[in-house]
């Protein structure tokens, strides 16, 4: 089962908590050994979602939007980003260098594309700029990939 990953980057503290836990809880639907976190492991959802998949022992599949995707990353998030991206058992680039927000919805369509089920940690309010969780949410319905929402009680965006 490929999980795909999109989510709010930001998130205060307490928002984080709630989220990891539910994320937890949703990768204990599935088989470990037949779990693939398809991410691109930026700051927040993405990353923690790749980080639990792997510890529970399932695989991970990158998705790297640009190639100068890290750098416009959180200098603080870099040695994660590092990290998961030298555990990936695959891959993928959109072939794009600038690291903008078309790059992001375009990394974020290949990672739909490859899912099986896209988890979402959304909101549910559109998103802020071009690329942001509602958009690829939106693709995902459209082309048919089933979305699964995590956005539990008390969970914050500011």
């Amino acid at each position: 089962m490929k999980l795909g990953i999109t989510g709010h980057r930001g998130l205060p503290e307490a928002t984080e908590r709630l989220v990891r836990t539910a994320i937890q809880e949703e990768i204990r639907r599935h088989r470990p050994d037949d779990l693939v976190a398809v991410s691109c492991i930026a700051d927040g959802p993405d990353a923690w979602f790749a980080e639990a998949v792997l510890q529970a022992g399932g695989r991970l599949a990158v998705v790297i939007p640009a190639e100068r995707y890290r750098d416009g990353l959180p200098e603080d998030h870099h040695p994660m980003y590092d990290t998961l991206l030298g555990r990936a058992t695959d891959v993928h680039a959109t072939g794009m260098t600038d690291s903008g927000s078309q790059a992001h919805m375009a990394g974020s369509e290949i990672l739909v594309d490859l899912a099986d089920e896209l988890i979402a940690v959304w909101d549910g309010q559109p998103a802020r700029g071009y690329g942001g969780t509602a958009d690829v949410v939106a693709y995902a319905d459209r082309i048919g990939v089933p979305v699964r929402r995590i956005w539990p009680a008390g969970s914050s965006r500011d």
